[in-house]
């Protein structure tokens, strides 16, 4: 096994954008691809290890770049203030999500008839939102993301299969929201799961998520994140072995 991995400039209208991708040199030819959208601070080491973890498995991994080429936020204000121009515009966020999936189906090592995506909390609702918006892809899985459905005047059928992964007293996406979008899922007729990890707040797979001051918001559960990236793993190999 030999990963390799980069960095690709692509365009969303005039906006550059910086993915970093991983493969596994030793395989040979097409094989099923990843994207994985970033959370709220932007595309930083946290997706790029998870972009190499999904090569180790056989896969490309492609970290999307939500913001902007070296666009990072460093604190919390920085950080709501880039995400929030996208909550109030899902049909940009779409549109942005859309240009990753574009740029991914280009790279030579991607077999464009198998491809899913993963998110963690903003990048979760990024994700769903892919698939809300009708895009051509197998599947998505969402970690701790928000659940809220966007208001876009227009509502293609959602192709993709749903997973979502969710800690039980998570306060960003509480009950009633995570009734709302299973109801939302049944309406649209979609293949969805929802895996909900007891004692379990908002991100939990996230290993710097420990401070205990923010400890009934975000915190760190190590058995929450492995046993979600085990559900993961299964959902691909369900999705790209059919």
């Amino acid at each position: 096994m030999t990963i390799l991995s980069n960095t690709v400039h692509y365009l969303d209208d005039d906006v550059v954008l910086e993915a970093f991708f991983a493969v596994d040199d030793a395989i040979v030819g097409r094989r099923p691809a990843v994207l994985i959208s970033h959370m709220w601070g932007g595309r930083d080491d946290f997706v790029a290890e998870k972009a190499k973890q999904l090569a180790a498995l056989g896969y490309v991994g492609f970290a999307l770049d939500m913001y902007g080429k070296g666009v990072l936020g460093t604190s919390p204000e920085e950080n709501g203030a880039l995400m929030q121009p996208f909550m109030d515009d899902r049909e940009a966020l779409q549109k942005r999500i859309n240009a990753a999936l574009k740029a991914l189906r280009l790279l030579p090592w991607v077999d464009d008839s198998r491809i899913a995506a993963i998110g963690y909390c903003f990048g979760g609702l990024c994700v769903l939102d892919l698939a809300r918006s009708g895009a051509d892809v197998l599947g998505v899985v969402s970690f701790h993301g928000l659940l809220d459905a966007p208001t876009n005047s227009q509502h293609p059928p959602i192709k993709a299969k749903v997973l979502a992964l969710h800690g039980n007293e998570d306060p960003l996406a509480p009950a009633q929201q995570l009734q709302t979008f299973q109801h939302e899922m049944t309406a649209a007729a979609v293949d969805w799961q929802v895996h909900t990890y007891g004692h379990t707040v908002h991100a939990f797979t996230n290993p710097r998520a420990t401070d205990p001051e923010l400890s009934n918001t975000y915190k760190y559960n190590p058995v929450a994140d492995r046993r979600s990236w085990c559900a993961m793993q299964n959902f691909l190999t369900e999705l790209f072995t059919q």
